[in-house]
């Protein structure tokens, strides 16, 4: 537990980092997002040895990895007109996390998020803090508290929409894994093909 406990203190300091007013403008946001992923990554191997093996790769987790990202868009398209419609902070919270991008080549950030951020986001919360915290505390709490920790992380943004954004997307992938970990790897295609498709090919 120790080890779990190290493991989202360190993704909670990266995250702060990244996103904080305070120390976003001083820092590489997409190196930092890809050496901060990949290292969570390394560590859920680290600590969870052989976790590899478990992972059974087939071509109908492409074909549902894509079909969850697809509903996760439109979950999201959905929500943005109904938070604008509610809220009035609500747009240029979703316009300053788009400013994320800014100046950066959309090519770069699609390889970036399909090879390395998507899927090491995945390895490490799902398939090491879900999966730890379901063997310590049942599949169900873990499902609850890892969802609750990945929102959570994000809140050093001061930015509702995003704490929010992650909240429900974190819900869906710790929701299919919770009742499918067999489709473990659709849930990383999934995530992989959303963050393309919400930041650079259809964003909202």
């Amino acid at each position: 537990m120790k080890k779990l406990i190290f493991a989202i203190l360190l993704a909670a300091l990266l995250w702060a980092v990244m996103f904080s007013p305070l120390t976003a403008p001083y820092v590489p946001f997409w190196w930092m997002m890809t050496g901060s992923a990949v290292v969570l990554a390394s560590l859920s191997a680290l600590f969870c040895p052989g976790w590899w093996e478990r992972i059974k790769w087939s071509p109908m987790d492409f074909l549902l990895g894509a079909g969850i990202a697809a509903v996760l868009w439109g979950i999201f398209w959905t929500g943005d007109k109904v938070a604008a419609w509610l809220f009035d902070f609500a747009r240029p919270q979703v316009d300053a996390i788009y400013g994320i991008k800014a100046g950066e080549s959309p090519w770069l950030l699609t390889v970036l998020m399909l090879f390395l951020i998507g899927p090491a986001e995945e390895i490490f919360w799902r398939g090491y803090v879900q999966k730890t915290f379901s063997d310590k505390i049942g599949p169900d709490m873990a499902f609850v508290v890892s969802t609750i920790i990945y929102a959570l992380v994000h809140a050093a943004s001061c930015n509702f929409m995003l704490v929010m954004a992650a909240f429900v997307a974190g819900a869906v992938w710790g929701l299919i894994y919770r009742f499918f970990p067999q489709r473990f790897p659709a849930v990383i295609v999934s995530h992989a093909l959303w963050d393309a498709a919400v930041f650079i090919w259809f964003p909202i």
